[in-house]
Protein backbone atom coordinates (compact mmCIF):
# COMPACT_ATOMS: atom_id res chain seq x y z
CA UNK A 1 0.00 0.00 0.00
CA UNK A 2 1.20 3.48 -0.76
CA UNK A 3 0.55 6.32 1.64
CA UNK A 4 -1.19 9.38 0.32
CA UNK A 5 0.88 12.51 -0.08
CA UNK A 6 -1.43 15.51 -0.24
CA UNK A 7 0.79 18.46 -0.89
CA UNK A 8 -1.10 21.73 -0.67
CA UNK A 9 0.28 24.53 -2.82
CA UNK A 10 -1.13 27.90 -1.70
CA UNK A 11 -0.67 29.90 -4.83
CA UNK A 12 0.77 33.24 -3.82
CA UNK A 13 0.71 34.40 -7.42
CA UNK A 14 -3.08 34.49 -7.51
CA UNK A 15 -4.45 36.69 -10.29
CA UNK A 16 -5.95 39.60 -8.37
CA UNK A 17 -7.05 41.38 -11.53
CA UNK A 18 -6.07 41.71 -15.17
CA UNK A 19 -7.39 45.14 -16.15
CA UNK A 20 -9.80 46.88 -13.80
CA UNK A 21 -11.70 49.74 -15.44
CA UNK A 22 -13.65 52.36 -13.53
CA UNK A 23 -15.77 54.61 -15.72
CA UNK A 24 -16.88 57.82 -14.06
CA UNK A 25 -19.95 59.45 -15.54
CA UNK A 26 -20.03 63.17 -16.07
CA UNK A 27 -22.97 65.53 -15.65
CA UNK A 28 -25.43 65.07 -18.44
CA UNK A 29 -25.21 68.05 -20.82
CA UNK A 30 -28.36 69.66 -22.08
CA UNK A 31 -29.64 67.61 -25.00
CA UNK A 32 -26.66 65.27 -24.75
CA UNK A 33 -26.07 61.76 -23.44
CA UNK A 34 -25.09 60.81 -19.90
CA UNK A 35 -21.89 58.96 -18.97
CA UNK A 36 -19.51 60.42 -21.56
CA UNK A 37 -16.61 58.05 -22.18
CA UNK A 38 -13.14 58.86 -20.87
CA UNK A 39 -10.67 59.96 -23.54
CA UNK A 40 -7.40 57.95 -23.68
CA UNK A 41 -5.37 61.00 -22.72
CA UNK A 42 -7.49 61.46 -19.60
CA UNK A 43 -6.90 58.01 -18.15
CA UNK A 44 -5.43 57.88 -14.66
CA UNK A 45 -3.51 54.61 -14.25
CA UNK A 46 -1.87 52.83 -11.32
CA UNK A 47 -0.69 49.29 -10.64
CA UNK A 48 -0.15 46.85 -7.81
CA UNK A 49 2.61 44.31 -7.43
CA UNK A 50 0.51 41.22 -6.75
CA UNK A 51 3.41 39.29 -5.18
CA UNK A 52 3.90 42.04 -2.61
CA UNK A 53 0.20 42.56 -1.88
CA UNK A 54 -0.45 38.86 -1.32
CA UNK A 55 2.70 38.43 0.76
CA UNK A 56 1.63 41.04 3.30
CA UNK A 57 -2.15 40.60 3.23
CA UNK A 58 -3.05 39.40 6.74
CA UNK A 59 -6.28 37.77 5.58
CA UNK A 60 -4.39 35.47 3.23
CA UNK A 61 -1.83 34.63 5.92
CA UNK A 62 -4.60 33.58 8.31
CA UNK A 63 -6.52 31.61 5.70
CA UNK A 64 -3.34 29.89 4.57
CA UNK A 65 -2.67 28.65 8.10
CA UNK A 66 -6.25 27.43 8.43
CA UNK A 67 -6.08 25.57 5.14
CA UNK A 68 -2.71 24.04 5.96
CA UNK A 69 -4.02 22.83 9.32
CA UNK A 70 -7.03 21.27 7.62
CA UNK A 71 -4.75 19.58 5.10
CA UNK A 72 -2.55 18.11 7.82
CA UNK A 73 -5.59 16.65 9.56
CA UNK A 74 -6.80 15.11 6.31
CA UNK A 75 -3.37 13.65 5.62
CA UNK A 76 -3.15 12.17 9.12
CA UNK A 77 -6.62 10.68 8.87
CA UNK A 78 -5.71 9.03 5.57
CA UNK A 79 -2.44 7.70 6.97
CA UNK A 80 -4.30 6.18 9.91
CA UNK A 81 -6.77 4.44 7.60
CA UNK A 82 -4.00 3.25 5.28
CA UNK A 83 -2.01 1.92 8.22
CA UNK A 84 -5.07 0.07 9.52
CA UNK A 85 -5.52 -1.63 6.16
CA UNK A 86 -1.83 -2.50 5.98
CA UNK A 87 -2.11 -4.12 9.39
CA UNK A 88 -5.05 -6.21 8.20
CA UNK A 89 -3.13 -7.29 5.10
CA UNK A 90 -0.12 -8.23 7.21
CA UNK A 91 -2.33 -10.29 9.54
CA UNK A 92 -3.86 -12.07 6.55
CA UNK A 93 -0.42 -12.88 5.15
CA UNK A 94 0.67 -14.33 8.50
CA UNK A 95 -2.40 -16.52 8.85
CA UNK A 96 -3.14 -17.45 5.24
CA UNK A 97 -1.43 -20.85 5.52
CA UNK A 98 -3.87 -21.93 8.23
CA UNK A 99 -7.00 -20.65 6.48
CA UNK A 100 -9.41 -22.65 4.36
CA UNK A 101 -9.86 -21.83 0.70
CA UNK A 102 -13.22 -20.27 1.48
CA UNK A 103 -11.71 -18.10 4.20
CA UNK A 104 -8.91 -17.00 1.88
CA UNK A 105 -11.34 -15.94 -0.84
CA UNK A 106 -13.61 -14.14 1.60
CA UNK A 107 -10.72 -12.31 3.26
CA UNK A 108 -9.14 -11.28 -0.04
CA UNK A 109 -12.50 -10.01 -1.28
CA UNK A 110 -12.99 -7.98 1.89
CA UNK A 111 -9.48 -6.55 1.73
CA UNK A 112 -9.96 -5.69 -1.92
CA UNK A 113 -13.13 -3.73 -1.13
CA UNK A 114 -11.38 -1.89 1.69
CA UNK A 115 -8.55 -0.98 -0.64
CA UNK A 116 -11.00 0.40 -3.21
CA UNK A 117 -12.78 2.38 -0.50
CA UNK A 118 -9.47 3.81 0.64
CA UNK A 119 -8.63 4.90 -2.90
CA UNK A 120 -12.04 6.54 -3.21
CA UNK A 121 -11.47 8.30 0.10
CA UNK A 122 -8.11 9.55 -1.16
CA UNK A 123 -9.80 11.01 -4.22
CA UNK A 124 -12.49 12.66 -2.11
CA UNK A 125 -9.83 14.31 0.07
CA UNK A 126 -8.00 15.63 -2.97
CA UNK A 127 -11.25 17.01 -4.39
CA UNK A 128 -12.16 18.62 -1.08
CA UNK A 129 -8.80 20.40 -0.92
CA UNK A 130 -9.12 21.62 -4.49
CA UNK A 131 -12.54 23.05 -3.68
CA UNK A 132 -11.17 24.75 -0.56
CA UNK A 133 -8.36 26.33 -2.60
CA UNK A 134 -10.77 27.48 -5.29
CA UNK A 135 -13.06 29.00 -2.66
CA UNK A 136 -10.15 30.86 -1.09
CA UNK A 137 -8.98 32.14 -4.47
CA UNK A 138 -12.46 33.45 -5.29
CA UNK A 139 -12.78 35.16 -1.93
CA UNK A 140 -9.32 36.66 -2.26
CA UNK A 141 -10.04 37.98 -5.74
CA UNK A 142 -13.31 39.52 -4.57
CA UNK A 143 -11.73 41.19 -1.54
CA UNK A 144 -8.90 42.76 -3.51
CA UNK A 145 -10.96 43.93 -6.47
CA UNK A 146 -13.75 45.32 -4.29
CA UNK A 147 -11.17 47.30 -2.34
CA UNK A 148 -9.62 48.56 -5.59
CA UNK A 149 -13.03 49.82 -6.70
CA UNK A 150 -13.30 52.01 -3.61
CA UNK A 151 -9.66 53.04 -3.71
CA UNK A 152 -9.85 53.90 -7.39
CA UNK A 153 -12.92 56.05 -6.86
CA UNK A 154 -11.29 57.91 -3.96
CA UNK A 155 -8.07 58.53 -5.88
CA UNK A 156 -9.67 59.30 -9.23
CA UNK A 157 -8.17 56.26 -10.97
CA UNK A 158 -9.60 54.78 -14.13
CA UNK A 159 -7.39 51.71 -14.45
CA UNK A 160 -5.53 49.53 -11.93
CA UNK A 161 -3.10 47.02 -13.43
CA UNK A 162 -1.63 43.90 -11.89
CA UNK A 163 2.11 43.55 -12.22
CA UNK A 164 3.99 40.28 -11.73
CA UNK A 165 6.30 38.12 -13.88
CA UNK A 166 3.28 36.62 -15.66
CA UNK A 167 1.53 39.90 -16.47
CA UNK A 168 1.76 41.95 -19.65
CA UNK A 169 3.12 44.98 -17.77
CA UNK A 170 6.82 44.89 -18.67
CA UNK A 171 7.70 48.21 -17.07
CA UNK A 172 5.94 50.96 -15.11
CA UNK A 173 7.12 54.01 -13.23
CA UNK A 174 7.43 53.37 -9.50
CA UNK A 175 5.32 56.46 -8.88
CA UNK A 176 2.31 54.48 -10.17
CA UNK A 177 2.83 51.64 -7.69
CA UNK A 178 0.02 51.70 -5.11
CA UNK A 179 0.92 48.34 -3.55
CA UNK A 180 1.69 49.70 -0.10
CA UNK A 181 -1.49 51.76 0.05
CA UNK A 182 -3.52 48.73 -0.99
CA UNK A 183 -1.81 46.50 1.59
CA UNK A 184 -2.51 49.01 4.34
CA UNK A 185 -6.12 49.45 3.26
CA UNK A 186 -6.81 45.74 2.92
CA UNK A 187 -5.28 44.97 6.31
CA UNK A 188 -7.22 47.79 7.94
CA UNK A 189 -10.49 46.40 6.58
CA UNK A 190 -9.57 42.88 7.67
CA UNK A 191 -8.66 44.03 11.16
CA UNK A 192 -11.92 45.95 11.42
CA UNK A 193 -13.81 42.78 10.47
CA UNK A 194 -12.23 41.03 13.44
CA UNK A 195 -13.11 43.91 15.75
CA UNK A 196 -9.52 44.97 16.29
CA UNK A 197 -7.52 48.08 15.65
CA UNK A 198 -5.95 48.91 12.30
CA UNK A 199 -2.38 47.60 11.90
CA UNK A 200 0.56 49.92 11.52
CA UNK A 201 2.10 50.37 8.10
CA UNK A 202 4.52 47.50 7.44
CA UNK A 203 7.86 49.08 6.65
CA UNK A 204 9.19 45.75 5.41
CA UNK A 205 6.71 45.58 2.57
CA UNK A 206 8.75 46.58 -0.44
CA UNK A 207 7.54 47.54 -3.82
Amino acid sequence: MKNLSLILNIVLLIAVGVLFFLHFSKDKPAGGTAGASVEPGELSVAYINSDTVLKYYEYLKAEKITLEDKTKKMEQDFRNRAQGLQNEIAAYQRNVSSMTLGQVRATEEELGKKQQNLQMYQQSLSQALMEEEAKLNRELYTRVTEYLKKYGKEKGLHVVLKRDPASDVLWANDALDISQDVITGLNSEYTAEKGGTAPKKDSTATK
